[in-house]
């Protein structure tokens, strides 16, 4: 049972009125163009949802996790791209706000409430899943650092106002030497490569950045030098819980148009929809969807209760099942649509290309079941397993 205040439900509410509006009618056009939805970024400016984690005091509204996880999931029933921008949004907002000194969240975080984009930036080119090789340095020289590097893939990378980034400080300490820092658009130094052309999620921007010789002031820094990796790894946990959401609700999107189309095909003189074969491909959409949606709210309640371990662990298992569920019933609608379900004229096959990026970013599915079992067994004396 999840239950929400008032507040929460008139958000819900509004956000519902937007999908409607606003967010399914241009779904296949963004998509069909790759073109980033900055009409979208305008209406979830004005009512306040473009960032809605953001504290009161910074000009958010202070949702919580389990709330913007049902945003989410109403949001990408409809359009995953557009999921994926208030996703991209919290991804570079979370670690300023956990980390950053007061007055490093008080230049930057207010802006993110009034239209300004944020990223995060710790993927590169040889280093995805293994974050230890990444290559990216920053050099203190004085009252500022400055970085040399290329990170890839960047969500909102190439339209992001601010950018949450990664780098060594001190490599020879391994994990205790990546510090984070606050990167500005406009930064001398800072440049753009291509922007992917990616199978699905096109509505969304992925990029590459490239640092040379890029200057940013020691007040940037997110916490001490060497508190980067930690912070990137609670960032992570609540990215995988987002990615969650966004995949219960393109899943649950699939299904209702599987379920309409059912209804509505007739074959040897009845619709498909009174067919056994078509009524168990259905009801295992929705159980696999609903045991989903229960993880993805559990994972949401750990990390609102501040449940460290167990948030980790539930997000990363929250993700690795929610996306395989996604790509499967994504899949097995376009199979209960048949040859329409294969063609541009239904979303079905649309959402079957979005739901397949879900079970690679923030960590593949496989590292995704490392993360859960390290978890599962970090009670254990050393050495027993």
């Amino acid at each position: 049972m999840i239950e929400l205040d008032r507040e929460q439900q008139m958000m819900l509410s509004t956000v519902k009125e937007i999908v409607h509006d606003v967010i399914r009618p241009r779904a296949a056009e963004i998509d069909e163009k790759q073109e980033f939805p900055w009409d979208t970024v305008r209406v979830f400016t004005e009512n306040g949802i473009l960032t809605p984690l953001l504290p009161e005091r910074y000009g958010g509204v202070g949702v919580n996790y389990l709330c913007f996880c049902l945003i989410l999931e109403e949001i990408a029933r409809a359009c995953a791209s557009s999921a994926l921008l208030l996703i991209a949004q919290a991804d570079g907002m979370l670690p300023i706000l956990c980390g950053g000194s007061e007055e490093l969240k008080e230049d930057h975080l207010p802006g993110l409430a009034r239209g300004k984009l944020a990223a995060f930036a710790a993927t590169e080119p040889g280093a995805g899943s293994d974050v230890l090789s990444m290559k990216t340095r920053a050099l203190r020289k004085g009252e500022q650092y400055v970085l040399n590097g290329r990170k890839c893939f960047i969500t909102n990378g190439g339209v992001a106002d601010l950018i949450t980034v990664y780098a060594y400080t001190d490599p020879d300490k391994g994990g205790r030497g990546i510090s984070a820092f606050v990167v500005e658009k406009g930064t001398p130094g800072l440049s753009y490569g291509k922007n992917e052309n990616k199978m699905g999620m096109r509505g969304s921007i992925n990029s590459e950045l490239i640092f040379e010789d890029m200057a940013v002031p020691a007040g940037n820094r997110i916490g001490r030098e060497g508190d980067g990796m930690a912070n990137m790894m609670a960032a992570l946990d609540t990215s995988r819980l987002f990615a969650a959401a966004q995949a219960v609700g393109l899943a649950q999107g699939a299904i209702d148009e599987a379920v309409k189309y059912a209804g509505e095909r007739v074959q040897f003189g009845r619709p498909i929809a009174r067919q056994q074969a078509i009524q168990f491909m259905l009801a295992d959409m929705v159980a696999a969807t609903e045991a989903a949606r229960l993880l993805t709210c559990q994972a949401a309640r750990f990390l609102d209760r501040e449940k460290g371990h167990q948030a980790r662990k539930y997000c990363a298992m929250a993700k690795f099942t929610a996306s395989d569920t996604a790509m499967r019933v994504t899949t097995d609608a376009v199979q209960v649509m048949g040859g329409y379900g294969y063609m541009k004229d239904f979303p079905v096959e649309r959402m079957m290309r979005d739901a397949k990026l879900i079970q690679i970013y923030t960590g593949t599915n496989q590292i995704m079941r490392l993360v859960a079992a390290r978890e599962i067994f970090r009670t254990l004396p050393a050495g027993s397993c």
